[in-house]
């Protein structure tokens, strides 16, 4: 993925060019990262012994433009998944090197993953808004933001309810991330039609057929595709 000001030439460095590798279960190298003891200790706390990798991210957040595309709205992550329960699920969340308010860290509304799903749109941002950023249009704003500052190997582990977004990179360098959603392997997927979710199981379908030439596909297929076991076995998901 790209963000939405980056050129689209095949002369541009990789680095330049790729914001975000999303989905990389099958590279061994990467998903490596969803095996260590080190975060899996923590992650059983909250799945339990089935453990699935659901959704993996490398984030390269890039210098931004000037357009401001480079921040990510506050969101909460269980509005892009259709299982539940949801306090069967967990983010591993690692910097790859140091992140600070300058070059965009992780922004949380503490206490908020105890609340409800929140609806989510596209923010009305002048400069564009990257495929897939949705976020809040109705949070208190009188919850402080407690921004996260992080050295290279630090991990956070957080709630698919949180409220969280991250700024802008004003820096000249690229703020890089990797993480994974992890859920228990007996978790199950709900029906998304009539809910707040809906527009985003539609949005989700509609980009996995674009991408691999697919007429139809249902999310329950997606999301299957997605996951991966890491310990266990494999039961619903």
């Amino acid at each position: 993925m790209r963000d939405v000001t980056i050129p689209k030439s095949e002369y541009v460095p990789s680095e330049k060019m790729i914001s975000k590798v999303q989905d990389f279960q099958e590279d061994e190298e990467l998903f490596r990262y969803c095996t260590l003891p080190e975060i899996l200790k923590y992650v059983e706390c909250f799945t339990g012994p089935n453990i699935m990798a659901m959704h993996t991210m490398l984030i390269n957040k890039p210098p931004d433009s000037g357009k401001k595309t480079s921040r990510h709205p506050l969101h909460q992550d269980l509005h892009y998944f259709p299982f539940r329960p949801s306090n069967s699920i967990v983010c591993a969340w690692t910097a790859m090197e140091h992140i600070d308010r300058n070059n965009g860290c992780l922004a949380v509304l503490p206490g908020t993953h105890k609340g409800p799903l929140k609806p989510h749109d596209y923010p009305q941002w002048e400069g564009g808004v990257n495929i897939m950023f949705h976020g809040i249009q109705d949070y208190d704003k009188n919850n402080a933001r407690v921004h996260l500052v992080m050295e290279k190997g630090d991990t956070v582990f957080f709630h698919p309810l949180l409220i969280h977004g991250s700024g802008r990179n004003k820096s000249q360098g690229f703020r890089k991330i990797i993480s994974c959603h992890f859920a228990d392997a007996n978790c199950h997927y709900i029906d998304l039609k009539g809910t707040n979710q809906e527009n985003v199981g539609k949005e989700m379908e509609e980009v996995v057929c674009k991408v691999y030439g697919q007429k139809t596909t249902s999310l329950k297929d997606v999301w299957a595709f997605r996951g991966r076991v890491v310990k266990g076995k494999r039961i619903n998901l």
